[in-house]
């Protein structure tokens, strides 16, 4: 048998959807599995949709990913010519026939089957009609002879077989009549072009595969095998489109999701192997197979993607932490200067703390990213007279330190509390909110000795508390 070799086929008319990024991590992931290729299809015959910012987009979110396509992208729009010669073989071996009907006729046959509340499925009115008959004024278009007799039987590898009675598909269009040809034709001249071995992809495109085997079969051509995915659902069950919040890969990243923690998770939705939750990713390419994708369709649970987004920014190696934090800022909120590396990298270990993705690491560590503390009107509104002099008096107790730590810092916050007979909160409040802006983050401690006395003290005498 050949060597394995599979496809990623997506269209440039938008973000990618997690749907596709799941086919195409199964895609990769069983062909790095079998030592074959995996390859990635620009479909972009939809000229006015189509984009070239939006292929470039795929690319880089699949790379993003750790999914990598073999050899150079194949795009379907330079292979028209292909298509059509095939369309035009078809018609010469008598497994295709030029239709006249008019767009009205074909309006009226889809009227009278919604009436009967039956799937609408062409007449076939010019199948045996001869070509002397033909209208001269009409453009025909170009119908595949589907099989009217008995059934066909799909093997599926992942579905088991699946039998459908040959009458119930329609005569498809394979040529439009501007000429175009349409994707069942395309999809299928490519896939026997570009020697595809086995075609993985969504369960909705089910139909399609029998249309598909039979074009393989009228062109005396070899058979992919086929394994349909069951799609993704919504956590209410319902279809997951790109009108959802967490439909596109770019939805999760803007959130802060590592790539790691996404491509676990997706290899998950739908897959096991024993009960093994954390795959590396060469674990990933070791175990899987397409028996452990289960016939069910999986519901997107953003709860489990953030725990699991979770468990890798606990477990990361903090150094490999910091770089995706400065990339992750760089994209979506603000450069990291350089300068600041010395101090959030040593904080780390308490800006994870209970974080669940790279923007609350962000929203933590934004009073040491930031020189300029912005102060929340709120907040501010606990700073009162006495709440000033805890802060002066912190401030003026700070310059005789060598050192910050907690044991040197504690005992001056307890005499404050102390002398101004209060708790630790009244002490602890102003001075977070004087140094971060906000009432909210990291403790005291932790702010205090990851800015460092220098920037304490500049940030205590500010105007704002003056």
């Amino acid at each position: 048998m050949s060597k394995v070799a599979t496809r990623f086929a997506p269209s440039p008319t938008g973000a990618l959807h997690i749907g596709g990024v799941r086919t195409a991590l199964f895609n990769w992931l069983f062909s790095k599995n079998q030592k074959g290729t995996f390859h990635l299809r620009i479909e972009d015959t939809d000229k006015e949709r189509s984009k070239d910012e939006h292929k470039i987009q795929i690319i880089k979110s699949l790379k993003w990913l750790g999914i990598e396509h073999d050899g150079k992208e194949y795009i379907q729009s330079t292979k028209i010519k292909d298509h059509v010669n095939v369309a035009n073989k078809l018609l010469k071996n008598g497994n295709a026939y030029k239709c006249y009907c008019s767009t009205e006729e074909i309006e009226e046959q889809k009227k009278r089957a919604r009436q009967k509340k039956l799937p609408y499925i062409y007449n076939r009115k010019w199948r045996d009609i001869p070509e002397s008959e033909a209208p001269k004024d009409i453009k025909p278009v170009i119908r595949f002879k589907s099989k009217i007799d008995g059934s066909t039987i799909l093997k599926d590898l992942v579905q088991g077989d699946v039998e459908i009675e040959n009458n119930t598909i329609e005569d498809f269009i394979i040529l439009r009549n501007d000429g175009t040809p349409t994707y069942n034709l395309s999809a299928t001249v490519d896939d026997h072009q570009m020697n595809m071995t086995h075609i993985i992809r969504g369960d909705d495109h089910k139909i399609n595969t029998f249309k598909q085997m039979q074009i393989y079969l009228a062109m005396n051509w070899d058979l992919p095998k086929f394994a349909h995915i069951p799609l993704i659902h919504t956590i209410e069950g319902k279809k997951l489109s790109k009108r959802d919040n967490a439909s596109t890969l770019d939805d999760y990243s803007k959130i802060g999701i590592m790539p790691n923690a996404l491509r676990n998770y997706l290899l998950r939705l739908g897959w096991s192997f024993e009960d093994k939750e954390i795959f590396t990713l060469d674990e990933s390419i070791k175990h899987f197979n397409l028996e452990g994708i289960g016939k069910s369709p999986s519901k997107l649970d953003m709860s489990r993607i953030l725990s699991m987004n979770e468990h890798y920014i606990k477990n990361i190696d903090e150094n490999e932490l910091y770089n995706h934090l400065v990339e992750y800022c760089e994209i979506y909120k603000e450069k990291i200067k350089q300068t600041k590396e010395v101090k959030i990298k040593p904080s780390l270990s308490f800006l994870k703390n209970k974080a669940k993705t790279l923007e609350d690491i962000y929203n933590n560590a934004k009073y040491i990213i930031s020189d300029d503390v912005k102060f929340e009107a709120e907040d501010l509104k606990l700073v009162d007279e006495k709440a000033k002099k805890i802060i002066e008096e912190f401030n003026n107790t700070l310059t005789s330190l060598e050192s910050l730590n907690k044991e040197n810092l504690e005992p001056i916050v307890n005499e404050l509390i102390k002398k101004y007979e209060t708790n630790f909160k009244g002490v602890g409040q102003p001075l977070r909110v004087a140094l971060t802006g906000s009432k909210f983050g990291p403790g005291l401690y932790d702010i205090v000795i990851s800015l460092g006395k220098e920037e304490v003290k500049k940030r205590l005498e500010s105007k704002i508390l003056a």
